[in-house]
């Protein structure tokens, strides 16, 4: 559909007035959207399936280039990038990445209005168990709603404010809970967001320390 609507624009685009502009311009924006979530169903399909691969993931290293790419797409936007170094986790590589994409993605949106906009990757031990965290100072969230953080389609920000189809976070806890391990979200509003998760079979690494992106 958005090829059809493209072409449109292309061949047709100047003789297009008023309402027959606004109705493509609709279609395309529903067709893309579409699209998206498409895309979304079927990465949260594929994260409970498939064989499971234990890989040497070094999460840092992996957070920097992602990060690195979020800044290279909106040159315009100044965040500081705090990255502890020597985050070694064990798990499916792809689907490792999938998880540190989905947390990143998020970080940086809803910082997006924040006045001196962060973001922080480390690792936390608690009970014996190392997490490993993505925190942001952005929009935050109500924590009586956080049960509905890692539900497919449930947002707890307006579209049009944050736009987005709410089958990141479901990923995410997917693929988690695959790993045998756990995520926790704590937030609140307008004081940011702390995403953290464990993996089995993981030995804890006692060299830390952050370096900047």
């Amino acid at each position: 559909m958005s090829g059809f609507s493209q072409a449109l624009v292309e061949d047709y685009g100047s003789q297009l007035l008023g309402e027959a502009k606004v109705y493509l311009d609709q279609i395309d924006l529903a067709s893309r959207k579409m699209s998206e979530l498409i895309d979304g169903l079927l990465t949260l399909s594929r994260s409970t399936r498939g064989e499971l691969r234990h890989d040497a993931v070094d999460l840092s290293v992996l957070s920097e280039r992602l990060l690195t790419e979020l800044m290279q797409s909106s040159p315009e936007r100044q965040v500081a990038i705090q990255v502890e170094a020597g985050l070694q986790a064990y798990g499916d590589a792809r689907m490792l990445e999938a998880v540190m994409r989905n947390l990143l993605d998020n970080a940086w949106k809803y910082s997006a209005h924040a006045a001196a906009p962060g973001i922080r990757v480390y690792a936390e031990e608690r009970d014996g168990i190392r997490r490993f965290c993505v925190a942001d100072n952005g929009a935050g969230f109500d924590m009586a709603h956080a049960n509905r953080l890692f539900q497919p389609f449930q947002r707890l920000h307006r579209q049009e404010e944050f736009p987005g189809i709410g089958i990141g976070l479901a990923t995410v806890q997917r693929i988690v809970h695959r790993h045998n391990g756990n995520i926790e979200a704590r937030g609140e509003p307008g004081k940011g967001a702390v995403f953290c998760f464990s993996l089995s079979n993981m030995p804890a690494d006692s060299t830390r320390g952050e370096k900047e992106v």
